[in-house]
């Protein structure tokens, strides 16, 4: 099965549609009269749905086992065709169009199941995702020509004893995401020179500022004490989104002490100074995190 450790719980939702065509008026009347031999065939049709939706890790054999929330079906008649709509809810690390499009299937084939007495020419005409929601894809636009810095804070390595791995990490994960990093520089984890990079990148029109290293509980990582003396408006729940992911992969997450916040139009983020560290931040963050900067443009217009 696929691996879905590093993705975040969000609302996922998924619409699919199926139709299923009889052959003459009969049926149709049979159908909302409920005079069909087999029973009520929507409400047959409409459990079976429910009960595909919940097995459908069970028979398809890379589905996640999903915890379903919600699943509606409804049912529409066009003349001769039934169209039948079927909508699924999680909260969970992954879709639901698979489950969504396996309900709608086998509501389908019951219609066809108990139909077939009464009408020899019931076709089922095809099966498609109507729409899905949730996860990284309803935040996945990056704003144009996002000017970017990378700041990997670090006495030994800035002093040429080590190689900076998470600086690295950073590029190769927003590389991914088509953030081009415009600025990479690795320099000692001193207050002052800090404070220094972070002003020259604003005045520069940086839009985004990622540090890295410094964040731990050493005396001499002074990097969250840095950031926060130049930070205007704190945005205390980012680095709670990315603790809180953090911690339910390593315990010690517990004790970074990232902060994240504005400077004036720059958002600046600190994360841990690991390869580990920073991937975890940026898979917990981004895209969403940028949703930050459509916020700011809204608030320009209000």
């Amino acid at each position: 099965m696929v691996d879905i450790t590093h993705k975040t719980n969000t609302l996922r939702i998924a619409t699919a549609q199926a139709t299923v065509q009889v052959s003459k008026p009969e049926t149709i009347l049979a159908i909302q009269n409920k005079t069909v031999p087999k029973g009520d065939v929507f409400e047959m049709a409409k459990a079976a749905g429910f009960l595909a939706v919940k097995k459908t890790p069970d028979l398809l054999p890379d589905c996640h086992p999903i915890p379903i929330e919600y699943t509606a079906v409804a049912y529409r008649i066009e003349e001769l065709t039934i169209i039948i709509e079927l909508t699924v809810k999680t909260i969970y690390k992954t879709g639901v169009e698979v489950e969504a499009m396996h309900g709608a299937s086998v509501v389908a084939l019951t219609l066809y199941d108990m139909l077939k007495p009464i009408d020899k020419g019931v076709e089922i005409n095809n099966i498609r995702l109507l729409e899905k929601k949730g996860g990284k894809s309803d935040r996945k636009t990056i704003p144009a020509n996002l000017k970017t810095a990378v700041i990997v804070c670090s006495d030994s390595i800035s002093g040429g004893i080590g190689e900076d791995k998470s600086g690295k990490r950073i590029i190769e994960k927003f590389e991914t995401l088509t953030i081009k990093v415009n600025d990479y520089s690795i320099i000692p984890d001193d207050k002052s020179t800090i404070q220094e990079k972070i002003k020259s990148l604003c005045s520069l029109s940086y839009q985004l500022i990622v540090i890295t290293g410094g964040t731990g509980l050493s005396t001499r990582d002074v990097t969250p004490e840095a950031v926060s003396e130049l930070i205007d408006r704190e945005i205390p729940g980012i680095g709670e989104t990315a603790r809180q992911y953090g911690q339910e992969r390593i315990p010690t997450s517990m004790l970074s002490r990232s902060v994240s916040g504005l400077i004036g139009e720059t958002l600046v983020l600190t994360m841990p100074g690991s390869t580990g560290g920073v991937t975890e931040y940026i898979d917990a963050l981004f895209p969403h995190v940028l949703h930050v900067f459509s916020v700011m443009e809204g608030g320009k217009h209000e």
